[in-house]
Parts: structure tokens; C-alpha cells; sequence
């Protein structure tokens, strides 16, 4: 035992090794393959905006004319954009100065008070610059013949700084067009090849998806083809919505602007469109620059508290109306990991990182959805639940004094019934424990305590009435239903787990007015046996909770199909998932009529064998006849 822990110890640990220098190799290949890497992601991201309008065109246009049509497209239109604004910069730049007396009459307007504590505190600090090195006073000296006239004398002789004169006169143009034309080569650059990516992905997207799925897939068709449908569909619908909260902010910002009187409307608007883009600061630059020039243009204060209060209602409105309306759930990615890829995104690709930062993060978030190996992404970064609510309610019951699984079950039975809480929560921590009890991560006084602690919520439910279900698959076993008069034994088939289970499943058979009662796990299987001929039941269930295994069953089942052949048995698996096919075969070869695998299953099933059963009877009597 002590080595296989110990290997086991060690293999962990390698694995763990492994995945901090994989995590670290890929950082690193992040950060310094950012300058390939970006144009990459770039065109991605717009092929996944652009290829469903690509999609529809190429039925009247085919491939090639719907590329090239969508790409002209988006050339004028930015062409365009660009001229406007162009237009709206100079137009700004003519008029600038004369906002300079507004400006003047505003900073005036700001006085600092002359009394009090800030008057003493302005001169001491007056003070203090006389008594730093090389703040000595200047002296002022009389100029002889003029008494009336001084002039200042500096108290030591400043070194004297040589200046270099340049001709600029005698540059050449090449020169100057290196000067002016040199910083903006590299984002041209940049974008000329992003959008050479975005034709040939928009060409080749078919061929790019089987080489992707041939090459992450690895013999997983289905998997990878399901994972890469869901992040295409959640990225594509992220962008789409994003453009469409962007422009219905731009347009009402541009048209507010306009009637407020800000110069300039249409560009302010634009670029309160453009930079929405950049999560978190973006819309904190589109905003300040129209809140400042409403400064400068207006000489009073109407003007940019209409501005500033036009801004705060569209924010509000897009933050609280249009986005939640809008997204939805698309993104599935919650908002402290959008925060957290947000810093790390712009710390490893700066800027358009940022822009990238949710697009990626859904990638990711996906990827753990469906690669087993990455599910820790889809727990770290995902919206959803971080515990299942079998096992919010495991960990809760094994929380020494906190006492707060019951409202755990309250909160679940309000859009569950009964039988949906005992299927997918409680029997599911009778497993969990039983496994870590036998693996020894549970002790016998926390394994006790948790046993009982189901004992006490299946007997405080039990007196509880039935509780209706929204859900469709619950609806059926929510409420009792009319029934002809029938009778059910549970029978364990091992250990106090299965009697806990059957102890379930007759508080939901008299719930539909069905005669049950449950056997104790302390008695053999002659007793069982006994108890059955001497109650005289129509139906015996044997309860099966793992890890208790179908070889308990079959064995009683046999013992049972021998000493009564013409009882009907019923073997509930309550719980299995695996291997389901085989157990059911084995089971029915014992002689078992009927198995089932949870506890809704099994209430349908009982219901339904008295109806079975006097119909049988019926034709029995009319074939005598």
C-alpha cells in the first residue's frame, strides 16, 4: 500500500511538472511570436464575423465573387470612414483656436481659496523652494545715473549650453518622407496582411476546419467537430452582438452630440463606436474627448453636463438593456475571468490584446469544455456552476457545523420534484462517499456522519408534500397520480447505501398511492426471502447503489426466481452509467423482469404494472372463456 502511494505521489507530481513547463513554453511562445501571432488572431477573428455573410452570398455569387464582393465592401466602407473623419479632424483643427478665450474664462473660474489652511500651506511651500540648492533668490542692483531703475542679477553664472542649428531647409525630400512615412509602414504592414489572411481563410475555411479537426483531433471526429462548432457559433454570435451594441451606442451618441451643439458630432460618435471595442477603457476615452471639448467650445456649464449626462444614460441603457438582451449567454465566460484574461492578454499582446481578450478566452473556455485534458479551463474560466449540486451537497455535508445542506434541497426541490433530487443529488453522494471511504479520504466518523445526515434529509422530505416540477421529464413523478391499488417490496442487496436508496423510492411510491415498504439491511437472504412470501407483494425491487455491484443482485435475484417463479422482480441500478447494456442482459438472464436506473424510471414502471396486470388478467379470462 505505502508504494503504491508512493508512485502514485510521484506520478502526480510529474504531472504536475509537466503542465507548469508546457504552461510556461506556451506563455513564452505567446509573448515572443506576438508579432506573427497577432495578425493571425486578427484575421481569424474577422473571418468569424464575415463568413456567415460570405455563406450567403456564395449561393448567387459563388466563392470567389462572394470573397472578393464582402472584402470590396469592407475596403469602401472604411475608405469612406476614413475621409469622413479626416474631414471632421481638420475641420476640429481650424476651429480649435477659437475656443482659447473659453478655455481662459474656465480655468479663470477655478480660484484657489485665500484664507485658511491652503493660504498657509501655499506659503510654506513658498518657503521651502527658497531653501532648495540652486533656488537662491536673485539680487537686484541699481543701475548707476538711474536710481528709479533695478535690474536682476543672476547669483552665479549659469555653464553656457552649446545649440546645433539644423538646415532643415537642406533635407531632402527622401528624407522627409522617411521621417513622416517610417511609423506608419508597420501597421499598414500589419493590416495589408491581416486582410491577405482574411481572403484565403475566407476561400479555404473548409479545407482550414479538416486540417484543424485532423490535427487537434487526433481519431476524436465527434468531439473536436462538436468543440469547434460551439466556439465558431460563440465567437461569431460575441462579434455580431458586439457590433450591433456598438453602432446602436455610436448613432444615438453621434445624433446627441449634434443637438447639444459639440462640434463635430459624426466623429465623436464613430469613435465612441470603434473604441467599445476595447473592453474596460474604451468607452472611457470615447467619452472623455466630447466631454472635454464641450469645455472649450461652450462659455458656460450647460453644455458639458448635458454631454456628460447624455453619455452616463447610454452607458447605463447599453450595459443594463441592450448587452443583456443581446449576449445573453453567448460568451460563457465569467465576468472575473474576463477581467483576468483582459490584464493578461494586453500584458502579452498589448492593445490588441485587449481586443482579443474575450474572443480568446471563449476559445479557451470551450476547449475545456470538450478536451478532457483542458477541463480545468472550462472550471476556471467558464460561467458555470463550480460544483454540481451533488456535489455542493457532498461537500456540504462533509463541512463539520455548518448544518446547511437542507437549504441546498430547499433551493433545489423549487424547480425540481422529489424524485429528480434524489436521482441527480442525494444517490450520487451515497456513491461519492462509499468510493472515498474506500479509498480512505474519508474516515468512518465522517462517513458515518454523512450517512446519517441522508438519513435525516430522507426523513424530513417524507413528510413533506409533493413539490410540482418545471422541468417536462420530472412532471410525470412530481405529483401523485390515481392509480389501481398495488404492493412493492424494496429489498436490499447488500449494504445500508441500497437500503437508504429504497427508502427513497417508498416515499415516491406512496406519493402516487402505491402500498411499499422496505426491507432492513441487517437480515439474510432466507429472511428476505421469507418477508416476501409473507407479505405477499405483486412486485419485489432490489435496490443496487454503487459501489455495490450487479453480482448481489443476480445472486438474489436467482435465490428469489427459485423459491418464487412467478414473482415479478424489478432490479433498480440506481445511478449506473456505465456498462449499462451488459448489467441489464446479465440481470434479466438471473430472472429479473424489469431493470431500471432511477428512481423516476421506477415509479413510472410500478405505476404502470397494476393496469399491466388487470389487463393481463382480462385476457386470460376472455381466452378461458
Amino acid at each position: 500500500m505505502y508504494k503504491l502511494k508512493s508512485s502514485t505521489a510521484s506520478a502526480n507530481a510529474l504531472v504536475g511538472i509537466w503542465t507548469v513547463s508546457v504552461a510556461s513554453f506556451i506563455i513564452a511562445t505567446l509573448y515572443l511570436a506576438r508579432d506573427l501571432l497577432i495578425p493571425l488572431a486578427l484575421a481569424a477573428l474577422l473571418t468569424f464575423l464575415l463568413a456567415p455573410l460570405v455563406t450567403r452570398l456564395e449561393r448567387w455569387l459563388g466563392r470567389i465573387g462572394a470573397v472578393l464582393l464582402v472584402v470590396s465592401l469592407i475596403l469602401a466602407l472604411t475608405g469612406a470612414a476614413g475621409w469622413v473623419l479626416t474631414r471632421q479632424l481638420v475641420d476640429l483643427a481650424t476651429k480649435l483656436p477659437d475656443y482659447k478665450e473659453n478655455i481662459q474664462t474656465k480655468l479663470r473660474s477655478f480660484k484657489v481659496p485665500t484664507g485658511g489652511r491652503f493660504m498657509r500651506f501655499s506659503e510654506t511651500m513658498e518657503e521651502l523652494k527658497k531653501d532648495l540648492p540652486g533656488a537662491t533668490a536673485p539680487e537686484i542692483a541699481q543701475v548707476p545715473g538711474k536710481p528709479e531703475t533695478a535690474v536682476l542679477t543672476e547669483p552665479a553664472i549659469q555653464p553656457v549650453v552649446p545649440v546645433q542649428v539644423l538646415e532643415i531647409s537642406k533635407a531632402s525630400p527622401f528624407q522627409l518622407l522617411q521621417v513622416i512615412i517610417a511609423p506608419l509602414l508597420g501597421p499598414l504592414g500589419t493590416a495589408g496582411l491581416v486582410l491577405l489572411l482574411v481572403i484565403f481563410m475566407l476561400l479555404k475555411r473548409e479545407d482550414l476546419r479538416s486540417r484543424l479537426i485532423r490535427l487537434i483531433g487526433q481519431g476524436r471526429i465527434s468531439a473536436t467537430t462538436r468543440a469547434m462548432d460551439d466556439a465558431g457559433a460563440r465567437v461569431t454570435r460575441y462579434l455580431l452582438m458586439q457590433l450591433i451594441v456598438n453602432v446602436a451606442y455610436g448613432i444615438p451618441t453621434a445624433i446627441g452630440l449634434y443637438f447639444i451643439g459639440v462640434p463635430n458630432a459624426v466623429l465623436w460618435g464613430a469613435c465612441a463606436t470603434v473604441l467599445r471595442f476595447i473592453p474596460y477603457v474604451g468607452p472611457w476615452i470615447g467619452a472623455a474627448i466630447p466631454i472635454t471639448l464641450s469645455l472649450a467650445v461652450s462659455p458656460g456649464w450647460i453644455m458639458p453636463l448635458l454631454t456628460l449626462g447624455l453619455f452616463v444614460v447610454l452607458e447605463l441603457l447599453s450595459n443594463n438593456v441592450m448587452e443583456p438582451w443581446l449576449y445573453g449567454s453567448s460568451t460563457g465566460v465569467s465576468p472575473i475571468a474576463l477581467i483576468f484574461a483582459a490584464v493578461c492578454w494586453t500584458w502579452l499582446w498589448g492593445p490588441v490584446g485587449l481586443v482579443l481578450a474575450t474572443p480568446m478566452t471563449v476559445c479557451l473556455v470551450v476547449m475545456g469544455r470538450h478536451i478532457p485534458r483542458l477541463s480545468f479551463l472550462s472550471v476556471v474560466l467558464s460561467d458555470e456552476e463550480a460544483l454540481t449540486p451533488a456535489e455542493d451537497c457532498y461537500y456540504r455535508l462533509l463541512t463539520v457545523g455548518e448544518q446547511d445542506e437542507m437549504e441546498l434541497v430547499e433551493a433545489y426541490l423549487k424547480a425540481h420534484s422529489l424524485a429528480a433530487l434524489y436521482d441527480s443529488v442525494l444517490i450520487p453522494v451515497i456513491t461519492a462517499a462509499e468510493i472515498d471511504h474506500r479509498l480512505e479520504l474519508v474516515d468512518d466518523a465522517q462517513h458515518a456522519q454523512v450517512e446519517q445526515s441522508l438519513r435525516d434529509i430522507v426523513e424530513d422530505l417524507g413528510a413533506c408534500p409533493p413539490v410540482p416540477s418545471k422541468i417536462d421529464a420530472d412532471k410525470a413523478v412530481a405529483a401523485p397520480t390515481p392509480a389501481p391499488t398495488s404492493s412493492v417490496y424494496c429489498l436490499p442487496a447488500r449494504a445500508d447505501r441500497d437500503e437508504l436508496a429504497g427508502a427513497m423510492l417508498v416515499q415516491l411510491l406512496h406519493q402516487q398511492g402505491i402500498e411499499a415498504q422496505s426491507a432492513p439491511t441487517k437480515l439474510g437472504i432466507g429472511e428476505l426471502i421469507g418477508l416476501v412470501e409473507k407479505a405477499g407483494v405483486d412486485v419485489v425491487c432490489i435496490s443496487v447503489v454503487a459501489p455495490s455491484t450487479v453480482i448481489h443482485a443476480r445472486y438474489l435475484c436467482l435465490k428469489l426466481r427459485a423459491r418464487l417463479p412467478k414473482q415479478r422482480i424489478v432490479v433498480g441500478l440506481w445511478g449506473a452509467t456505465e456498462n449499462v447494456i451488459d448489467a441489464t442482459r446479465r440481470v434479466r438472464d438471473s430472472g429479473a423482469n424489469e431493470v431500471v436506473t432511477s428512481l423516476a424510471d421506477a415509479v413510472l414502471r410500478l405505476a404502470a404494472f397494476p393496469v399491466q396486470r388487470v389487463a393481463c388478467e382480462l385476457s386470460q379470462t376472455t381466452q378461458a372463456l
